[in-house]
């Protein structure tokens, strides 16, 4: 507008000559009145006169409009580029991790097949073989291997599960028959009744296997484990060094607190309760590390 006081060559403006209503007014100053933008330019040998270059207020409105919506085009344009930018950048820098996770899990598919069968030949000869403490034991470690298979098999992929009565005290106690020999310097004390559970076995074995396994490694040199049945409500107590600092995130896939195991055990507990309506807790406190398996839906 000031350059058009200088030359009048823009069409855009209007110029009005006005008298000066203050003797305050500056020239060449933005001022907004409710029709016009305009500023007020010095008049030749004049004093009280002054020329008034405008600009409608309207008009001034639509190009504001028009030029937030080019900005805001120009945003929508500049973030979709960043987006694309930042989709190609993810899957260049995740490449390497998901050729790893694919890798790791034709790993333990291999793994598993191949303990599948010397595995199945050991549990059929020590069935044939007279029973003494060193075959015993033999078949106790078979189990254990047998049980990692199924924990891997069940990580890798969707089982299918049966469900039959079955009494829980029973499957219970095998478990804890399976790991006390073991872990004998810890006290076990199990208060279970006979009850009847209507799921799948196997499945509900393993969850049972997975926590008192995590119980027993653990667990402190002198430790306890409890197994307590209270209406329909399991609960697995174990004394512990530290408990579990984030219990929030005890059962995610490989999560861990220590070097020790594969940090699956927990996470195959989560996706069997889920899958056999299970609703369970964990709460860590004083050291003391506690899963409660709500079986309302199931006993």
């Amino acid at each position: 507008m000031k350059n058009y006081s200088l030359f009048f060559d823009d069409n855009r403006f209007d110029i009005d000559v006005v008298s000066l209503k203050k003797s305050t007014q500056t020239f060449y100053e933005l001022y907004l009145d409710t029709k016009n933008i305009y500023i007020l330019v010095p008049l030749p040998e004049s004093r009280r006169d002054a020329v008034k270059v405008f600009y409608p207020l309207s008009n001034y409105n639509k190009l504001l409009q028009k030029t937030e919506l080019s900005l805001l085009k120009q945003l929508l344009l500049l973030s979709f580029f960043a987006l694309f930018i930042s989709i190609l950048f993810s899957f260049y820098v995740l490449s390497p991790l998901r050729k790893s996770l694919q890798l790791l899990e034709m790993f333990i598919k291999d793994i598993i097949h191949d303990l599948n069968t010397p595995l199945t030949s050991i549990l059929i000869n020590l069935k044939m073989m007279e029973e003494t403490e060193e075959v015993e034991n033999i078949g106790k470690s078979a189990q254990a291997i047998s049980m990692l298979q199924n924990n891997l098999d069940g990580y890798l992929k969707e089982t299918t599960f049966e469900r039959e009565k079955f009494d829980l005290k029973k499957v219970v106690q095998e478990q804890v028959d399976f790991f006390a020999p073991m872990y004998d310097y810890l006290h076990w004390k199990i208060k279970i009744k006979s009850s009847v559970v209507k799921s799948d076995p196997n499945a509900f074995a393993r969850i049972i296997y997975n926590l008192l396994s995590n119980a027993c490694k653990y667990n402190t040199s002198n430790g306890f484990i409890d197994v307590t049945l209270e209406n329909t409500t399991l609960s697995i107590s174990n004394s512990s060094h530290n408990g579990i600092k984030n219990p929030s995130k005890a059962f995610d896939r490989f999560y861990k607190e220590n070097e020790r195991g594969l940090g699956i055990g927990l996470h195959i507990v989560e996706k069997l309760c889920k899958q056999l309506e299970i609703e369970k807790n964990l709460e860590s406190k004083e050291n003391i590390v506690t899963v409660y398996l709500d079986l309302s839906k199931i006993i």
